[in-house]
């Protein structure tokens, strides 16, 4: 079998070709007899890299979900600044990690529409969801944001890349969303959407899932640290107007500063650099359905750390939602490069 023969038969799909495998991992390939021992290491690593992946989406929504248990200790905040401040450290924190490693800061041949979109829905996600909170409370509104994320995800998918989110994506976001509803509005009697807050709520989970979407086709450009460092970095500056506009003297308090510190380096900056270094293998919309466990993360906090109590519903959520994340998690039993391997 000669070569050219040979690369008709390989997988054509762009997240596991030959040659996307090949130069992304080429240092980690052995040499091998060409052509089906590197066929055989390609799908040792897709093995590897797949639930890796996952691990590392599901870290990211742990620190994400320790938000809500850290703005609690904050004295005075307001929510608009402190988005707009974690934004700031988290860039920077990963800017000087960048500079500090070695990593190529340059951004040429990055594709521009991309860049633009995630820094937009980045800086536009801070405002849509805090006033979503303020007009629905915080139970609709994250459940509306969090909720509407893998679905507005699978729906951009479908519509930009005509890439069809599976069966499996289905049933495991439908259970997930199901689960964070009850686990979120249970026993809670004072909830009231009004259709305003509805919109904002709706247009932070769109902003969420075109940052998501946006950001992964610049991972292919950039290595994670740099392409989140620059990304917040300048969704920041969009969102510097905040510091002049509302108060920030709270900020000098050592508590505060503490929180804020914890926010920006850990539940922004090396939440959303895991988010990035996952991102980078696995579908959009797979990643979207992921972050589901940050509420999850966010109600065992508050039963652990606040001394919260949940209901019979709650812990029934928490059950839908862990069954939901589990069926997302759960690889597919044959690779792409294996089924070409047999053939």
């Amino acid at each position: 079998m000669n070569q050219s023969s040979f690369n008709k038969r390989l997988p054509t799909n762009k997240m596991c070709s030959f040659s996307a495998l090949f130069g992304i991992r080429q240092g980690r390939l052995k040499k091998s007899v060409w052509p089906y021992d590197d066929l055989r290491q390609i799908e040792r690593l897709e093995r590897w890299t797949m639930p890796m992946a996952i691990v590392f989406v599901l870290c990211a929504a742990m620190l994400w979900g320790t938000t809500g248990t850290a703005q609690a200790f904050l004295i005075g905040a307001h929510p608009l600044v402190v988005g707009a401040a974690r934004l700031l450290l988290g860039g920077m924190s990963l800017l000087l990690f960048a500079i500090l490693t070695g990593k190529s800061l340059n951004i040429k041949g990055w594709p521009k529409w991309p860049f633009f979109v995630s820094i937009a829905a980045m800086a536009a996600y801070q405002p849509f969801f805090f006033t979503a909170v303020s007009m629905t409370g915080v139970a609709a509104g994250t459940v509306i944001a969090i909720g509407s994320a893998p679905i507005v995800a699978g729906l951009l998918e479908w519509a930009f890349f005509k890439r069809v989110p599976g069966k499996r994506w289905m049933q495991a976001t439908a259970l997930a969303i199901a689960g964070c509803v009850l686990l979120m509005t249970a026993g809670d009697q004072s909830v009231v959407v009004s259709p305003l807050g509805l919109l904002f709520a709706i247009g932070a989970g769109l902003s969420f899932a075109a940052y998501t979407l946006a950001s992964k086709g610049l991972l292919a450009k950039g290595e994670p640290e740099v392409v989140v460092a620059f990304i917040f970095s300048f969704s920041a500056i969009v969102l510097l107007p905040t510091f002049f506009l509302f108060e920030v003297s709270w900020l000098l308090h050592w508590q505060n500063g503490l929180v804020v510190l914890h926010l920006g380096l850990l539940a922004t900056g090396l939440a959303y650099m895991l988010f990035a270094k996952g991102l980078k293998e696995i579908p959009g919309s797979l990643a979207v359905t992921l972050a589901l466990a940050e509420p999850l993360t966010a109600a065992l906090l508050g039963v652990s750390l606040v001394g919260e109590s949940l209901s019979f519903y709650s812990w029934g959520g928490i059950a839908l939602l862990l069954l939901g994340l589990l069926l997302a998690s759960i690889a597919p039993k044959q690779t792409q490069s294996k089924r070409s391997l047999s053939q």
